[in-house]
């Protein structure tokens, strides 16, 4: 009978720790810009649908979203959005072309600031970043917190204004704008040309080189993309993390967070316990009671 009882309780605690492995993460988006920003979502190919694919931000306004386990996809902010007298809804920058606030499959119109997620990956990782290969309307920023001891964790982003400085070929200007920049274009998409698109024949790592553009990208925001092959100093894991994508954020003074889940486990009388098994409390109390069945 002590041997069954010990069965059951090593069979409990591998099911709870696989189902607490795999719970849904949360995503707070949040707007620290002094005027309104409209979210967009894309979810990957075969990845589970979100609830919302799109929904305003009004400044200092937050908004969080739970996100299903495995999934991939991207986040953007749309600007200088707004509804002509037939209803439709558009955004000089982002736009995802669905005529509405809600994008329902439309991925961002470029240039915008891309944060791409794959979430549950190689090795259980998280892998995320933030982008710029396809441009740059606004700065952003992805904090992970509460994570687990997988990944390197790191905050990433682009804080900087890169409309402000942006080479003047490369600028997207709104109609009542004149020449001010609402936006900054890519190289590939202000050009068309395969040297600065690494297609054709430099579609390899080898071939497609950092252009004096990309580096003004990578110079002003060195953890985001700058260009296709940027991956050693742009991609970033995690593990069992929550994130913080932030528009207009105030630069953080450190590139790693620990978010709350160290506090909780001090707190808690069996936190310690828990956490260094990986499994959670309420999977701690019912092994402890199964073994007084008899």
């Amino acid at each position: 009978m002590t041997k069954l009882q010990f069965s059951i309780t090593l069979l409990t605690l591998s099911l709870i720790s696989s189902f607490n492995s795999i719970q849904s993460a949360t995503f707070t988006l949040t707007n620290q810009c002094t005027y309104p920003v409209w979210t967009g979502l894309l979810s990957g190919a075969g990845t589970p649908p979100l609830p919302t694919t799109g929904f305003p931000l009004e400044s200092s306004q937050s908004n969080s979203i739970s996100i299903p386990p495995n999934w991939s996809g991207r986040i953007w902010g749309r600007t200088l959005c707004s509804t002509d007298s037939s209803g439709k809804f558009t955004c000089v920058t982002g736009d995802c072309g669905s005529g509405t606030v809600e994008c329902n499959g439309g991925g961002a119109a470029p240039p915008a600031t891309l944060a791409e997620f794959t979430l549950n990956g190689a090795n259980g990782l998280d892998f995320y970043d933030v982008s710029l290969v396809d441009g740059y309307n606004l700065p952003m920023m992805v904090v992970p917190q509460g994570e687990g001891s997988g990944g390197n964790c790191n905050v990433t982003g682009c804080v900087a204004d890169l409309n402000e400085n942006c080479p003047l070929e490369l600028r997207l200007t709104g109609s009542n704008d004149g020449d001010k920049s609402v936006a900054c274009r890519s190289a590939c998409e202000a050009f068309g040309d395969p040297m600065y698109c690494c297609s054709g024949a430099y579609s390899t790592p080898q071939t497609c080189n950092p252009s004096s553009y990309s580096k003004y990208f990578k110079t002003a925001c060195p953890t985001a993309y700058s260009y296709a092959y940027d991956d050693g100093t742009s991609t970033f894991t995690c593990s069992s993390a929550n994130y913080v994508i932030t528009f207009c954020p105030t630069p953080v003074t450190s590139r790693k967070t620990t978010g709350g889940g160290n506090q909780s486990a001090e707190i808690s009388g069996s936190g310690s316990l828990a956490n260094a098994f990986g499994v959670s409390v309420v999977t701690v109390i019912i092994a402890l009671m199964l073994t007084y069945v008899c």
